[in-house]
């Protein structure tokens, strides 16, 4: 299942070309950072239906002569023209050369080269995609076609109207418990038994089934007395193996219901073959000081219990958040407006794709094995389950980026660093030697920096969602306000410290 996030990348904008006379081949035009135009261009703008416009671009004879020049000197230099050195031939001798149309192809390179970035100044358009030169409609004048995706607009609508309220628990004993028991099950010792699996035993086992969705070697697993929604390849799974022994065999039938995540699973009754190869038994360590020294939370069982009972907090907080945010986000895009051209999906979806195919690596395995796999071709996995991803990652930014830019949220440098530094100690822990870094100091820059980044964006990220939490609970005040109500509490602290004091020094009657 392909995961969501809440940021987006729209890119830089570039002039390139799919549509052209015959003479004039599609090429890629880099805008570059400032222009050379010193008259104003005569622009026609047409705002289009799929959020992109279209200029129609006169330009000036003269300039376009002047390009034709540079041209054919571009050409003769990179030419052999009898009796001429490089670069030298007289513009008439290159046309006879080379060929009118050559030069008209080179000189329209030169001129959208130099001119494209002066011409989205011209025509005040904010891109948000590359520029696409759909036709060159006359040579003389010269007037050239452009297409232009816009750059995404959104309206958030009344947004400080939404409420939902938050309702988040306390976890209460049960959980820190059940917390507790996990992590005297990640220090037992085990050992192999012969004896018929148990509750509290680790399986070893393989599994055999028709659907290629279902088949491991060499798979471990658990057997708990409850049910848990990570367990593969379904609730209650191991519970099936209790009574086997190892080198024993079962078959499983189990009917998946329509609502399951996996398409190829959906709905489907299976015949799953279980072929145990190792049982072992498990001795859990006490509850004492002796464990919470071994975990590192402390020397005694109490620092041991106040630290997983602050991990189930967060970890149940974040678990509610993720989906309260996803709501609430939902409901403000429903009163919202969000535009943006069919590039900027492709663009999010690229990203999308990128991120299934690094997962996909990890498990040592490629986009087109995942695709015959899955029986799907890249186009129809794209349309039908990246597009809709990469739809929900796009919008969910644009809506946090729109409340960011409106709110005139800021980054304080202290939760900057704190998120960088929590971030390096992260990757120290997983064993990343920073030192041994790939590229040596410029690879650790790089490294710092692109770090920085991502730690800058979770933080804008977090301080726009406790707003709209603020909102949505109905507490939120603006900055105005807030200040307002500090001088109201100062002023009144200090009127009542003035009455206290004047009735101090008041003689008693």
């Amino acid at each position: 299942m392909l995961e969501l996030a809440d940021k987006h990348d729209l890119g830089s904008c570039a002039a390139r070309r799919v549509g052209s006379t015959p003479t004039i081949p599609t090429k890629i035009y880099k805008t570059p950072k400032k222009g050379s135009l010193e008259e104003t261009l005569n622009i026609e703008k047409q705002y289009q239906e799929d959020h992109s416009v279209k200029l129609i671009v006169e330009v000036d004879q003269e300039k376009m002569n002047t390009y034709k020049h540079r041209a054919a000197s571009k050409i003769s230099s990179n030419s052999k023209i009898p009796g001429f050195r490089p670069g030298k031939a007289p513009y008439e001798i290159v046309v006879r050369t080379i060929g009118e149309s050559a030069i008209v192809e080179q000189a329209v390179d030169l001129l959208i080269d130099a001119e494209y970035s002066n011409i989205l100044t011209e025509a005040d358009i904010n891109p948000g995609a590359a520029g696409t030169l759909e036709s060159v409609e006359s040579l003389d004048p010269p007037k050239l076609i452009f297409r232009v995706p816009l750059a995404p607009e959104v309206d958030l609508g009344d947004y400080h109207a939404v409420r939902l309220p938050y309702e988040w628990q306390v976890p209460g004993e049960k959980e820190v418990d059940d917390a507790l028991e996990n992590l005297r099950q990640m220090y037992a010792a085990t050992e192999t038994v012969e004896r018929p699996i148990e509750i509290g035993d680790y399986v070893l086992l393989d599994v055999k089934s028709e659907t290629t969705e279902l088949n491991r070697t060499g798979f471990a697993t658990f057997v708990r007395s409850e049910d848990r929604d990570t367990e593969w390849p379904y609730n209650g799974f191991a519970r099936e193996l209790i009574g086997l022994k190892a080198g024993e065999n079962k078959t499983i039938k189990y009917t998946f219901p329509e609502s399951w995540e996996v398409e190829e699973l959906k709905g489907r009754s299976v015949s799953i073959e279980a072929a145990i190869k190792t049982v072992r038994g498990v001795t859990l360590p006490d509850l004492d000081d002796a464990l919470a020294k071994m975990t590192g939370a402390g020397d005694t069982v109490d620092a041991l219990k106040e630290m997983v009972k602050k991990d189930v907090e967060m970890r149940s907080q974040d678990e509610y958040d993720d989906k309260y945010f996803v709501e609430l986000i939902e409901k403000i895009k429903e009163g919202a407006k969000i535009k943006y051209h069919s590039s900027t999906i492709e663009h999010e979806g690229e990203h999308v794709l990128s991120d299934l195919a690094n997962r996909l690596s990890q498990q040592k395995m490629d986009l087109d094995t995942y695709f015959k796999l899955r029986e799907t071709t890249r186009e129809k996995f794209i349309e039908d389950e990246i597009n809709p991803v990469a739809r929900k990652r796009l919008e969910r930014g644009l809506l946090l980026d729109e409340i960011v830019r409106k709110e005139n949220i800021q980054i304080d440098n202290e939760s900057l660093e704190a998120e960088y530094s929590n971030t390096i100690n992260g990757l120290i822990q997983q064993g990343m030697d920073l030192s041994k870094m790939r590229g040596g100091k410029k690879g650790q820059k790089q490294l710092s920096e692109a770090i920085a980044m991502e730690s800058a964006s979770r933080v804008m990220t977090r301080k726009a969602l406790d707003m709209l939490k603020s909102i949505a609970k109905g507490e939120y005040q603006p900055v105005e306000k807030e200040a307002e109500s500090a001088i109201v509490v100062e002023t009144s602290q200090e009127i009542n410290s003035d009455a206290t004091a004047e009735q101090q020094e008041k003689p008693a009657e």
